[in-house]
């Protein structure tokens, strides 16, 4: 009687077979890891266009201008001024590279902000109920105070606010963005911050949207109801508001150099 010959993996053939696996994973998980974030990014920028929407009907419904953003609590906020709008949904108030907010359900706060987490929980008049959180802002400047309101504690005067979308050059004009805190007050003589989680250095608001969460981009909304991609170093060349001018210190066109900018910023692209 003879013996039927078995047949199998020597281990030797079963190390090279694991070996080539793990290759192909080395060199596919990149390029994964890309598709996932270009994912992000598209959501992102679906996100801004359905926010446009809701500030434009906002703006049909009051008469073309925007939210006061001042008032009792936060009543006058964009979170609460449009929420009939958009029908307080906690998820679109998010980027997609920032879900998880800096305070949990249980009012503990997590030991690191950066900028993939969101803002808040926050808790009061005019804010959600279950605590209100996100991860994008608004430009202050947009929005529609009394024209000698003055910001308590920043000293932002709002005499030069754009309070309607219905302003020449609107296309320049930053509506509602990625960002570290639900409202910016950006100047032009902002500096860039050393690093990304310098939200909370001075008053210098431009700090609170200097994050790369879209490989050297950030989302935005402007005023004509476009969103797109915004260059990180590009920020300081839009029109924040009616009085900011374009060719300030950080621009191209104000003399900014390369060897000006920290080392984090410096791969980005100039404006």
């Amino acid at each position: 009687m003879h013996k039927r010959k078995m047949s199998g993996f020597t281990l030797i053939e079963l190390l090279v077979v694991i070996a080539i696996i793990a290759l192909l994973m080395s060199i596919l998980m990149p390029a994964l890891q890309r598709v996932k974030n270009q994912a992000k990014t598209v959501s992102c920028l679906a996100n801004m266009k359905q926010w446009n929407l809701f500030f434009s009907m906002y703006a049909e419904d009051h008469d073309s201008k925007f939210q006061a953003g001042v008032g009792n609590g936060h009543t006058h906020h964009w979170m609460n001024a449009l929420r009939p709008y958009y029908k307080n949904d906690p998820l679109i108030r998010c980027c997609p590279t920032a879900l998880k907010p800096i305070i949990d359900e249980s009012r503990q706060q997590a030991p690191v902000f950066n900028v993939y987490s969101a803002w808040g929980r926050f808790w009061g008049e005019g804010y959600d109920e279950a605590g209100e959180y996100g991860s994008y802002g608004i430009n202050g400047w947009v929005e529609n105070p009394p024209p000698s309101y003055t910001t308590v504690y920043e000293d932002f005067e709002t005499v030069n606010n754009w309070r309607t979308p219905n302003v020449k050059g609107a296309g320049y004009v930053p509506l509602f963005m990625d960002a570290l805190r639900f409202n910016v007050f950006p100047r032009h003589t902002d500096s860039p911050p050393e690093f990304q989680d310098m939200a909370w250095a001075g008053m210098q608001h431009m700090r609170r949207i200097c994050i790369d969460r879209h490989d050297g981009f950030i989302s935005m909304a402007f005023l004509d109801w476009s969103a797109r991609k915004c260059g990180i170093k590009e920020m300081w060349a839009l029109k924040w508001h009616r009085a900011y001018p374009q060719s300030g210190p950080w621009t191209m066109a104000g003399g900014v150099q390369a060897t000006d900018w920290p080392g984090w910023m410096k791969k980005f692209k100039d404006y």
